[in-house]
């Protein structure tokens, strides 16, 4: 990898600071970040001081810190050599992971998935789209993305902000790009969230768009606006609410339901019982948001008590700790929840 670590010898082995040697000082500028904010970014998570001294980088705190630290330094700085950027949500990304070079899950050419090891098996995986590369960066988001390849059906549970919808989509155009199923479609129940909007103005697409506008956001982070644009008038993606999925089969695509918490029990029945022949399924919720009525099961709780254990479905949960949005969303799921716990 081009790095190594040095232990003064006449220092005592509880020594409070740990040395990395980069040779690569172009590779390092980029480490550290313009004004040093990546150092920062890690000093201040991580709980530890970086200095700078020329081409080394010297982390002091106390033992564990201060390997971690080390081993995220040394991962981001293993990105930079395989010629790949650093953003602050890729520090974030492997501080959570704290393993060196992620595994990586691409589309070569737009021909074939490949997935193959930069460095320690199994830590992290990177999604390749014609717009943007989109990393799982915790734990349960890698296997998470690992089981949408590998099972047929596949639930993402957990809090909002933790990237269930988001790796899902980025998963099916992945697949759709690589010729591995020939259409997405992405679904949601047009169920309002608490708010009574009345009757809105337009055509049915244009009363429905408001509900689905989430699914277009993460369509246009992953593929150019006009190419949406050609696939949706081709019906090679498609968008719709739950109601639309009555009474078709769908085939070779890669569909997606969101929301899914806002499903009565028989529209998730119905749902399930659409997947057709060379199609992957995967059904996202948080249990915590459901809008239905009052005494109104979901659908989503009531998949995973009888789907439990069925072959070839998978359930992957996230957490607080998954959240991938502002550092604060994070620290207000985990508000509400200890609220709860308290009051149940």
């Amino acid at each position: 990898m081009g790095i190594s670590a040095l232990t003064p010898p006449t220092r005592p082995e509880d020594i409070i600071e740990s040395v990395l040697e980069f040779p690569d000082n172009r590779l390092l500028i980029s480490l550290c970040g313009e004004f040093d904010r990546n150092l920062a970014q890690i000093e201040h998570q991580m709980g530890v001081h970086v200095l700078r001294r020329g081409n080394r980088l010297a982390v002091i705190g106390d033992k564990d810190a201060r390997e971690q630290a080390a081993a995220v330094l040394r991962s981001l700085y293993a990105r930079l050599e395989s010629g790949r950027a650093v953003a602050a949500g890729d520090i974030d990304g492997a501080m959570r992971m704290g393993r060196p070079m992620p595994e990586t899950l691409r589309v070569d050419s737009g021909e074939q998935i490949e997935m193959f090891a930069g460095g320690a098996p199994g830590a992290g995986m990177e999604l390749r789209t014609r717009r943007k590369n989109v990393e799982a960066r915790t734990e349960a988001q890698k296997a998470y993305v690992a089981n949408l390849f590998t099972h047929e059906l596949g639930f993402g549970i957990g809090p909002a902000g933790t990237g269930k919808t988001y790796l899902a989509v980025a998963v099916g155009v992945t697949m759709l790009i690589s010729g591995a199923v020939e259409r997405i479609i992405l679904s949601r129940p047009a169920v309002e969230a608490g708010e009574r909007l009345g009757f809105l103005p337009g055509d049915m697409k244009e009363k429905i768009d408001p509900y689905m506008q989430p699914l277009y956001d993460a369509l246009n982070d992953f593929l150019p606006a006009k190419q949406v644009q050609k696939l949706m008038e081709e019906k090679r993606i498609e968008i719709a609410p739950l109601a639309f999925m009555r009474g078709r089969t769908l085939s070779n695509a890669f569909v997606v339901l969101d929301e899914a918490q806002n499903a009565t029990t028989m529209q998730m029945k119905m749902f399930l019982t659409r997947l057709g022949e060379g199609s992957r399924m995967v059904i996202t919720g948080d249990r915590t948001q459901v809008d239905l009525p009052r005494g109104t099961a979901s659908g989503l709780a009531d998949a995973e008590r009888i789907l439990a254990g069925v072959k070839g479905v998978s359930f992957n949960y996230f957490t607080s700790k998954d959240v991938v949005r502002h550092p604060l969303v994070a620290r207000v799921i985990e508000a509400y929840e200890r609220d709860e716990a308290s009051a149940g």
